[in-house]
């Protein structure tokens, strides 16, 4: 397993936004791009990626690294040790509303797109693989005003980028 480059910004972020979910009553999630480096249950990865509940009601014996999140989690009631590099972490977010970071993806999946690594191009009934999280903006006034709400004079919205689940 290669560790991931020490000047990284991605295990400081995780950590600050799993910090964020927790003081704020919210619960971590992560989504992550499985390959052999990651240990994890297979029978719930989905299209190469697995969401991971990493809250502290959810987890024993959390560690989020600099290299490694490690803990050990029940699936289907089984106690199970799960390691993930830090670097196939694609994004965290809050389950309660969807807000959280996504990362770029990893550098063998960018490869994949350039022909070096395959990576499934199509499902078995031939649809695209659709992902577990999407990356989703919606506008919201410059005053941080609710988008449903009276909407800002043209020129003066910006966008808020939220994390959707999709399933």
């Amino acid at each position: 397993m290669k560790p991931q480059d020490p000047n990284s910004t991605r295990p400081y972020l995780i950590r600050a936004l799993h910090e964020w979910c927790s003081d704020n009553g919210f619960t971590p999630h992560v989504a992550v791009k499985v390959d052999d480096s990651v240990q994890v249950p297979r029978e719930y990865v989905n299209n190469g990626e697995i969401v991971l509940n990493i809250g502290l009601d959810a987890t024993s014996g959390l560690q989020l690294g600099n290299d490694f999140i490690e803990f050990k989690a029940r699936f289907g009631g089984q106690p199970r040790d799960i390691l993930v590099p830090v670097g196939r972490v694609i994004a965290i977010y809050a389950r309660e509303n969807g807000q959280g970071m996504a990362f770029p993806p990893p550098s063998d999946v960018l490869a994949g797109a350039a022909g070096v690594v395959k990576e499934p191009a199509l499902m078995q009934d031939g649809s695209d693989p659709k992902p577990l999280v999407q990356l989703v903006t919606e506008p919201v006034g410059t005053d941080g005003s609710d988008p449903d709400g009276p909407r800002p004079p043209a020129g003066g919205a910006t966008r808020r980028a939220s994390l959707k689940r999709i399933k």
